[in-house]
Formats: C-alpha cells, sequence, structure tokens
C-alpha cells in the first residue's frame, strides 16, 4: 500500500456502467437481480507498525468476518497473507498494494479469474538449502493443493536487499540493490513461459536477534522491519508488468521464543512465507487498462465500491485520497478505525476527508451492514438523528463549510 500522499484526484465521469460485476454473488441471492452486489475495500497499510495487521496476517480474521456481511470484498497482500497460514474467501479479492491504488483513481479495473498460471523468481542471493525449502513449497502447493504453479526462474544476480525503519516516519522502508537482476528475470519469466502472476522470494538479511525492533516485534509492538521493501519489490513488479504479483522474504529460521506473541507466531512455523502468496495469486484478479476511456463489461471498477475501511491515522494513502474524491454521488461510505492505530499522523481531517470513525471493527461491521441495507448508520444510535432542513438552511449551511481549498463541500457524506 502506497504512503505518499497525491495530488488532487478527478475520477472520469464515465466509468459507471449499467450494472456492475462482483466477485461473487450476494450472500443472499434470491434477492440479487433486485440490487447491485455491496463491495468493501478493507486497507491496513503495511509496514506502520498498524495494532491490526502490523504483524502476520492477524487483519485476516477482519477480512473473513467482513466477507460474511459484504458481497465482495477488496483487500491486498497485507491483510491476507499470513506466512505458512492463508484463508481462501470465496468473496475476496486479492489485489497488490500498487493495483489497488491505481483501481482507486479509476485507471485500472479488476477482472476476476477462476484460475491464475503462477511463476516463481528466486533471488540468487538465497543459499542453497533454503532455496530449496522453497521449491519444496512449491511443489506442495501443486501437489496437496492443486495452485497453478507452472515455471520458476533464478535471478542472474543476487538482489542485494536493504531494510531500514524511516526515522522521520517510524515506518520501515528499504531498497532493492539490483532491480534489474529483478526485471530481467520477470521479464523472461513472461516471455518464455505461460504465466500470469508472479511470485517473488528475495533474500532478506538476518535481523539480530537481540535488537530491540525484532524482539519488538515479536512480542506484538513495532513495526515489521521486512514489510516496507517487500511493499517496494511488489509494486516494481506490478508498475512495469501490470500483472498480480506478491513478495516472500527468505530468512534464516528464527530461535524459538516462550513469549512469542500469537499476532507474529505464523512467521515462525516453518522455513517460508511462501504458502500464502501462491495461494493469493492463483486466484488474483487480473489488471485491465481503461481502453477510450472505459472498461469492459466483466471488470470491477472504482465506481463500484461502496465503503472503505481503514485505520483511524493511516488516510494519507494514494488510495484513500483517491475514493475521498471520487465524485459525490457515488462516493463509497468511508470508515476509519480508531483500536487500529499506526505509527503515522495521517488523520482524515489533514486530508479533508469526510469519514465515519468507529473504535473497533466490531462497530465497522455493524455500520457495513446497517449501509448495505439502505439504512442511515446514524440512524442505530441514541439521538443520532437531527431534524431536518429545509432548503435555504441546507444551501446557507453549505456556504459556511471549510472546503480545506479542496473545492469539495463535506456536509453530504456521513
Amino acid at each position: 500500500m502506497a504512503l505518499v500522499q497525491s495530488r488532487p484526484f478527478h475520477l472520469p465521469t464515465n466509468l459507471r456502467r449499467p450494472y456492475s460485476v462482483s466477485c461473487s454473488l450476494p450472500a443472499h441471492s434470491n434477492n440479487a437481480k433486485f440490487r447491485r452486489p455491496y463491495t468493501t475495500v478493507l486497507i491496513v497499510p503495511t509496514g506502520v507498525g498498524a495494532s491490526i495487521g502490523g504483524f502476520a496476517g492477524d487483519a485476516l480474521p477482519v477480512a473473513r468476518a467482513l466477507s460474511t456481511v459484504a458481497d465482495c470484498v477488496i483487500s491486498h497482500p497485507n491483510v491476507l497473507n499470513a506466512a505458512m497460514l492463508y484463508w481462501p474467501i470465496e468473496n475476496t479479492l486479492y489485489v497488490e498494494g500498487f493495483a489497488l491504488d491505481r483501481f482507486a483513481e479509476g485507471n485500472w479495473g479488476l477482472r476476476p479469474v477462476h484460475q491464475n498460471k503462477v511463476g516463481l523468481v528466486l533471488d540468487a542471493g538465497i543459499e542453497e538449502e533454503l532455496k530449496l525449502r522453497h521449491l519444496q513449497v512449491a511443489d506442495a502447493t501443486r501437489a496437496s493443493l492443486g495452485l497453478p504453479v507452472i515455471e520458476y526462474i533464478i535471478t542472474d544476480s543476487p538482489l542485494k536487499i536493504e531494510a531500514w525503519l524511516d526515522p522521520k516516519s517510524g515506518k520501515s522502508t528499504g531498497r532493492v540493490k539490483n532491480p534489474d537482476s529483478l526485471l530481467r528475470a520477470v521479464n523472461n519469466l513472461l516471455k518464455y513461459s505461460d504465466v500470469n502472476a508472479i511470485a517473488i522470494v528475495t533474500r532478506f538479511p538476518d535481523e539480530d536477534d537481540d535488537s530491540i525492533n525484532f524482539e519488538n516485534y515479536r512480542q506484538g509492538n513495532g513495526v515489521d522491519l521486512l514489510a516496507g521493501v517487500e511493499a517496494i519489490i511488489s509494486h516494481l513488479i506490478v508498475k512495469e508488468f501490470k500483472i498480480p504479483a506478491a513478495h516472500a522474504p527468505a530468512t534464516s529460521p528464527f530461535p524459538p521464543s516462550k513469549t512469542l506473541n500469537p499476532k507474529s507466531a505464523a512467521e515462525e512455523i516453518g522455513y517460508t512465507f511462501l504458502p500464502c502468496v501462491l495461494a493469493g495469486l492463483s486466484k488474483a484478479p487480473q489488471y485491465v487498462m481503461r481502453e477510450n476511456g472505459l472498461f469492459g463489461d466483466t471488470c470491477i471498477v472504482a465506481n463500484d465500491v461502496d465503503s472503505v475501511v481503514l485505520p483511524f491515522n493511516a488516510c494519507g494513502g494514494d488510495a484513500s485520497l483517491a475514493f475521498s474524491k471520487i465524485t459525490r454521488s457515488n462516493k463509497p461510505l468511508i470508515i476509519t478505525v480508531e483500536e487500529n492505530k499506526t505509527v503515522l499522523d495521517d488523520m482524515p481531517d489533514k486530508f479533508g476527508i469526510t469519514a465515519m470513525k468507529v473504535r473497533n471493527y466490531w462497530e465497522a461491521m455493524g455500520v457495513i451492514a446497517a449501509h448495505k441495507a439502505g439504512i442511515d448508520p446514524k440512524s442505530l444510535r441514541k439521538d443520532g438523528i437531527s431534524n431536518i432542513k429545509n432548503p435555504s438552511q441546507l444551501y446557507s449551511c453549505v456556504r459556511n463549510v471549510s472546503t480545506n481549498g479542496n473545492g469539495r463541500d463535506k456536509i453530504f457524506s456521513y
């Protein structure tokens, strides 16, 4: 998930189609023909120390619960991956963060698939034994899960990954010192094999077992040091090749800890983080570019989104900014979760975003259930509804509302 504030964005007005495509049939399909599917986007930015979703797949229960309320959930690997663990959710789309940003801006559509053919890229810097472990994972998913992982390639030189915490923001970041080798490997895999999704495994430096950050992370605190550069790697591939991609780090096994926090445990039960990546990519939607200002009828587009859920102080990403700037008639309900804190200071007001703040994901589910039912969520609260205004009062209110310089009024959303 990109975390840099974008310039003001105006979604093209010709993206709404006469009907919508969903990633599944609605849960109560008897009445499906009378309404369109309800779509929710679940965002937890990576590498920002999110209290829920900043560890080893600990936001996956949120996605599972949300999928029983919404007809379609769109989320990203940081939410849906859990290292050695994965949970298939039929009505949830696995969308890489860079692609999610472009989707929110209205530039890319999502085309659900029955199956992708997944190619595997291994960093030449991975030791032979660790490389063998990852190849065994690929074979295991093929034989035991039936996943279509069909080819692998090794980069022509070590990628040399570096990771660190940004001293100013506190989020994790890093760099790939040899990105051209990675791009060549992916290009060759796409050119000479029949793959349309890419899993990348790179060798990360082993963390010092005594480091404060490493121990904090294992105790369910702090920031995932690997996450920021993982996003950089997958963004690079998706931006260049416009296909589904996700990353799994290769590290030496961690020494066991008797005080390990359950939120971090999924990363310490095996030799690899690859199983969830292969499972997610096997059915990830393909990315479709707009042609002549239009998408095909088989695509889900930004205007199909009904609600967006994200941490309260992580509203500065490209996706959240773009969703907040969709034209008023199609603007999704933006829900921020107070309990899910990050190291960022990107509250909605900072960006002129009108959002409904809830205390936790329990409340978020209730708000979405009401919104899906066509009920004003505020009507479920004590004194949540005030007296109706007449037109002259409403227009007077519009003239007095600050637009924070973005030319948009704020009074018509929840």
